[in-house]
């Protein structure tokens, strides 16, 4: 039975600043987790339309050995670590699929997204049927709550509970911020499928995927809103301009440096 999960991340910002917000802290992101070999490559990042929808199309390779628990790493050979990730982004809807061809029909990872301005409070705002929302399993992410970040993660300038912005006077983040007033809320709903199919450690890489999106769902939204001075003013002609310049960026860094970014966690 493939396992679905999903995500609320509540956030102090509008649906619309989010859009921004989120490109630009991919593209950050993106660099913090690329050198020595592995990280990202943006094969192709153009607009798209489908059914009369306009969006954005992306087509990214991630080689990522060093992030993948050691059970799994003694096990398969380095084609395994190469996976292609292709995303269609006609926001506020989005829809991601992960693939790797040396596991082929045996692994596959979708995230389908929407962005509503609410508290995360909508029971199925993905429309999904009576058997797959009885198995769902629903999961809060809050920002604020540190509990939530491990020690290795944990950054006191990417702290929603310390910092301030400047351009937006919000934050810092307390325990009841999501019902103050004195700024937008919007909910980021993750619907993450994994399907891993080898025998003997299915369950266990399943289990470990959730985790790890869990983490860095949490650790990017954090990022997110401690950057919005940023971005908060950019718009979207900055932002492509921004992701055509990473994408050269990117090139370079993954050809020299050390492996950099986010370890695997505990197995």
């Amino acid at each position: 039975m493939v396992l679905v999960k999903e995500y609320r991340v509540v956030l102090p910002c509008s649906v619309e600043e989010y859009q921004v917000g989120q490109l630009f802290s991919v593209a950050e992101a993106s660099k913090n987790e690329t050198g020595g070999g592995e990280g990202i490559e943006v094969l192709t990042n153009e607009p798209y339309v489908e059914n009369g929808v306009k969006g954005q199309y992306t087509h990214k390779i991630y080689r990522i050995k060093s992030k993948v628990p050691g059970f799994v790493a003694m096990l398969a050979p380095e084609g395994a670590f190469v996976f292609h990730e292709k995303a269609w982004n006609a926001y506020p809807y989005c829809k991601t699929v992960v693939t790797n061809d040396y596991m082929g029909n045996n692994f596959y990872l979708e995230i389908k997204t929407w962005h509503k301005p609410d508290l995360g409070e909508q029971e199925n705002v993905h429309k999904l049927d009576k058997e797959t929302l009885a198995s769902r399993v629903v999961v809060p992410i809050d920002i604020a709550d540190s509990s939530q970040v491990s020690a290795a993660d944990y950054k006191s300038d990417e702290d929603p509970t310390i910092f301030k912005s400047v351009k937006t006077g919000r934050g810092p983040l307390g325990p009841n911020w999501k019902r103050d007033s004195s700024c937008p809320k919007m909910c980021a709903y993750k619907l993450v499928t994994v399907k891993f199919k080898w025998w003997g450690l299915q369950n266990r890489v399943e289990n470990f995927v959730h985790e790890q999106e869990k983490r860095i769902f949490n650790n990017f939204h954090r990022q997110l809103f401690c950057w919005i001075d940023k971005w908060v003013e950019l718009s979207m002609d900055d932002i492509r301009r921004m992701e055509a310049e990473t994408q050269k960026e990117l090139e370079e860094m993954r050809k020299k440096g050390s492996v950099r970014g986010t370890k695997p966690g505990e197995e």
